[in-house]
């Protein structure tokens, strides 16, 4: 028996998503926390914890987006026709921030408070558009003929809406509880407060967006609650109120530090699982499968060799930076 290409490709893609929205995701939460953090200072702090990697986070998104492009080119080519606003956008928010990350270091004292500001705008519209598309994504797209046949403004919903505020709630998780490990002193401190409604936010959402789905979508609501998909699935959001109490009990401990980030890191994993579980075998929602999408099998085999190839480049370099960059971020300490 062959491999069964279109399924190790949806794996593919599926884990380089999943990458990018770890790794992106506590940057982007970094410049989310902006506003709330008012000391020059600590600010510097926060964005010295990511300065030597943040721009390698976002080699995932790339390996997601051209691994899609070779895979399945019929989802790739829907995608950006029904998503094309809210991806330039989601681009705009990230090349506005790459300036401002880089720009703040350098500029005057009167024009840093402008390039705070940039940075912590582009990371919200980035971050943003990123929830609205997946709102969209999981809405589905009207197709004939194997084109889209929706308009320009059908991303528009309120769903989509809520889902690129619940995304804005995720990653200040990820950003405050990653900072929880890289600070100290006042700045950790502030972090462990910041974090505790934070969860108790995105356990609200995640609720939220698990009833809505299904409400909305009676496939998806079929595919939970019917039986025996309603036993084999149920640990799911059992999991995620465990994991929301153990983050928050976590964050009462007078030494927090790797737990609360390792805890969010699992209650993002299952809200993806919940994702998967929703929309397998559908590439194309409502109707189009991984299969039916997928590109010519030789053409899947080729690059496949690239991308085994590639990938544990990637993973081997992005390891090796996190851990020689490891440790504390004192005030003063970093990128110049």
């Amino acid at each position: 028996m062959g491999i069964d290409l279109p399924v190790v490709w949806a794996v593919i893609i599926a884990f380089g998503l999943m990458m990018y929205v770890i790794m992106d995701g506590f940057d982007l939460g970094i410049g989310i926390l902006f506003p709330f953090v008012r000391d020059r200072e600590d600010r510097d702090t926060m964005v010295n914890t990511v300065a030597p990697v943040w721009d390698g986070n976002e080699t995932w998104l790339v390996l997601g987006g051209a691994a899609l492009m070779a895979a399945f080119p019929l989802a790739y080519a829907t995608i950006l026709s029904a998503l094309y606003l809210p991806l330039v956008l989601m681009l705009l928010g990230l090349i506005w921030r790459g300036v401002a990350f880089e720009f703040r270091f350098k500029a005057d004292e009167h024009h840093k408070p402008f390039w705070d500001r940039a940075f912590s705008v582009g990371s919200y519209v980035a971050t943003f558009f990123q929830g609205v598309s997946l709102g969209a994504f999981l809405n589905g797209f009207p197709m004939e003929n194997g084109s889209f046949a929706g308009g320009a403004l059908d991303w528009l919903t309120p769903f989509s809406l809520f889902t690129g505020l619940g995304l804005v709630v995720a990653y200040a998780l990820l950003g405050s509880t990653w900072l929880i490990i890289k600070t100290e002193g006042a700045l950790h401190d502030r972090m462990v407060a910041l974090a505790r409604p934070i969860t108790l936010a995105l356990i609200a959402v995640i609720g939220i967006v698990s009833l809505w789905t299904p409400l909305a979508h009676p496939a998806i609501a079929e595919r939970w609650f019917s039986f025996p998909n309603i036993i084999l699935f149920s640990p799911v959001p059992v999991l995620v109120l465990v994991c929301g109490w153990a983050i928050l009990r976590s964050l009462r401990s007078d030494g927090a530090h790797a737990a609360p980030f390792l805890l969010a890191l699992c209650l993002l994993f299952l809200g993806y699982s919940g994702l998967g579980i929703s929309l397998w075998p559908y590439i194309i929602p409502p109707a189009i499968t991984i299969r039916e999408a997928a590109a010519p099998p030789q053409s899947m085999g080729f690059a496949l060799v690239g991308a085994l190839f590639i990938i544990p480049f990637i993973l081997g370099y992005t390891a090796w930076s996190y851990y020689v960059f490891r440790g504390k971020v004192k005030a003063g300490e970093g990128y110049h």
